[in-house]
């Protein structure tokens, strides 16, 4: 017996299921990206305008749609965010670079913001992926570290990478709840400066 999803319309059965499955994806950013986030098999459903049935030939459960949202996003921006750094040439202007990609990202969708740094979600599926996501993007900095902040050290390198990306995370959550009163390219500066301050320190 044939399980493979026959074509229809002229789009391939396979192609049919990765469309419904991207429809799914979208919904539940656009539902956990809310300002009052709630996600549910059949809100998710409703909102991508999917049958019930067919959320499961994409999704074990509710808890793996909540993963796929959220890696797709921290993807996007992580591969984003460094094409960004690669493309530029100076320390400062990777710097700048980096962030700005992530603050304008965020801006343009708050919802990847609030899905990114939200306390509103406190979901412990949630919580593993942001831990993981955190370490990415310690990674992430780790790499152009020894350029930016001169530390061959791995310890150190380690240590200000945590305390940078995780001040950071921070700082946007802050920014987006309205703590932080500045505008989108004051906060790329001001966050950029602080960035490169322990470089600055290290030429002095």
């Amino acid at each position: 017996m044939n399980d493979q999803p026959r074509p229809y319309g002229g789009v391939d059965g396979a192609r049919r299921v990765e469309q419904r499955r991207e429809s799914l994806i979208e919904a539940g950013l656009e539902l956990m990206g809310s300002p009052e986030p709630e996600l549910t098999v059949r809100g998710v459903c409703k909102q991508a305008g999917v049958a019930a049935r067919y959320f499961y030939e994409s999704f074990a459960d509710r808890d793996a749609l909540m993963s796929a949202v959220y890696d797709s996003v921290v993807t996007d921006i992580a591969i984003s965010t460094q094409a960004a750094v690669d493309t530029a040439e100076s320390e400062h202007d990777k710097a700048l670079a980096g962030i700005a990609n992530i603050v304008h990202t965020i801006a343009r969708d708050p919802r990847r913001g609030r899905l990114l740094f939200s306390t509103a979600l406190t979901s412990p599926i949630l919580a593993n992926r942001r831990r993981d996501s955190t370490m990415a993007f310690v990674g992430l900095l780790a790499g152009n570290a020894t350029t930016f902040y001169r530390l061959g050290n791995s310890r150190q390198l380690t240590l200000t990478a945590t305390f940078m990306v995780g001040g950071l995370a921070q700082t946007l959550s802050a920014w987006l709840d309205g703590y932080i009163d500045v505008t989108e390219e004051e906060l790329v500066s001001d966050c950029a400066a602080i960035l490169l301050a322990p470089s600055m320190n290290q030429q002095d």
